[in-house]
């Protein structure tokens, strides 16, 4: 069982610890309950220029002093956007927990975007969009999103377009902050050989005090989905393809069984069916693999693959056929066991990362108000059947449901 703490303070603010012994090493950060979703069309990537703001000074501090804070002694700072979370977040030796607890309070509460660090941010960010565009791996994924969520604010890209970052200015940042940040829409997270008393004694000194921003927000939900094919022409040598749509959200009691099934079909094991049927037996490609992604009100499941322009084709009637399959025969016993077993150890290992616990103690509790204890997924896990698994392929994994994208090479 996850054995953690968690106290609420009167402004909302959750503060939630899990006690590691035998560790030496602190892993800490606020998750905010924000993401790009939650933009207005005319801030779109607005989110995610906070997060590279939040950096470059607060009413106390410069850029240069938050960033030689943790580095001086040996740790890391970083944060990240998604569509529907903003995370500031640090690692390094506990003895030094007090310093990055204050930083990350410091930035995230009281940024001041100074215009000057906004024009050369600016300069960054459209220089990451240049890097993306030039992965189309990566390119390919956020135009998927479109393709799937069309206009609605989960299709647009988090890193917006280069017409809406080259006009923010330091009011824009003001106003979205104002806008979303909810102090009983956040949580402080951490994981480390300290007590709980040790990090509410802090908390109680960066936190209590802070003024309660309450109130409730919408997001818009996600409708009117059609599939649609869609092929681009890109410089590049190797074609790129993408097969999705929508799936389950957080709250649906199929996302674990769904889970599951995107296992077996291409998670992260070198026997999942997609990587045999596809590289393994015909060396056809060098990554193919399958995703599901939940958010609050929809999911999003895709399959993606690099192979030869000419093999593009080939490939794709591959994976129809092992969609196909899972749609028509269900698992045999055996199968069925085997794919319980492995995504149990797969979920076990993960809870090792104390990072990646940190963070899920935090969006767990932001998403569903509470932790799901590994017993508790692991009881649902043993209780999909193989009919169950079937049901789901025929609701998700149909033809009339799928859109694909492909970026082929120019001739």
């Amino acid at each position: 069982m996850l054995d953690y703490h968690l106290h609420e303070y009167p402004n909302g603010i959750r503060l939630l610890h899990k006690q590691v012994p035998h560790t030496k090493i602190a892993h800490c950060g606020f998750l905010l309950d924000i993401g790009s979703r939650d933009e207005q069309p005319h801030q779109q990537g607005l989110a995610h220029f906070w997060e590279h703001m939040a950096f470059k000074g607060t009413h106390k501090r410069k850029s240069f002093h938050i960033l030689n804070r943790l580095e001086t002694v040996g740790g890391e700072l970083n944060a990240y956007t998604t569509k529907e979370k903003i995370c500031f977040y640090a690692t390094l030796l506990s003895t030094h927990f007090e310093r990055a607890f204050e930083l990350l309070t410091d930035l995230t509460f009281n940024s001041v975007f100074p215009e000057k660090e906004v024009e050369k941010e600016r300069g960054v960010i459209l220089e990451e969009m240049s890097m993306y565009q030039d992965a189309p791996e990566d390119a390919i994924v956020d135009d998927f999103d479109a393709v799937v969520f069309g206009s609605h604010p989960l299709g647009i890209n988090i890193l917006g377009t280069r017409e809406s970052v080259s006009g923010f200015q330091s009011a824009d940042f003001h106003a979205f902050y104002g806008e979303n940040v909810r102090t009983d829409r956040l949580v402080f997270s951490s994981v480390s050989n300290l007590s709980f008393q040790e990090v509410k004694r802090l908390a109680d000194k960066f936190l209590a005090e802070l003024p309660a921003r309450l109130g409730g927000r919408e997001r818009l939900s996600f409708s009117g989905y059609r599939r649609q094919d869609r092929t681009e022409t890109r410089p590049i040598s190797q074609a790129h393809c993408l097969v999705g749509g929508p799936a389950y959200p957080l709250t649906d009691e199929r996302r674990v069984p769904f889970f599951m099934l995107n296992n077996i079909l291409g998670g992260p094991g070198m026997n999942s069916r997609l990587n045999l049927a596809v590289r393994e037996k015909y060396g056809l490609v060098y990554t193919i693999d399958s995703s599901y992604s939940p958010y609050t009100d929809t999911g999003l499941f895709g399959i993606y693959f690099g192979t030869e322009a000419k093999q593009v084709k080939r490939t794709l009637g591959l994976v129809q056929k092992e969609l196909k399959l899972l749609r028509e025969k269900p698992l045999t016993t055996s199968q069925l066991h085997v794919a319980k077993n492995q995504l149990m150890g797969q979920l076990a290992m993960s809870e090792e990362s104390n990072s990646g616990l940190m963070q899920l103690l935090a969006k767990s509790t932001l998403d569903l108000g509470r932790v799901e204890p590994l017993s508790e997924i692991f009881g649902r896990i043993e209780r999909v059947s193989a009919i169950e698994l079937r049901e789901l392929a025929n609701e998700i994994l149909t033809d009339d449901n799928l859109s694909v994208l492909q970026y082929v090479p120019e001739k």
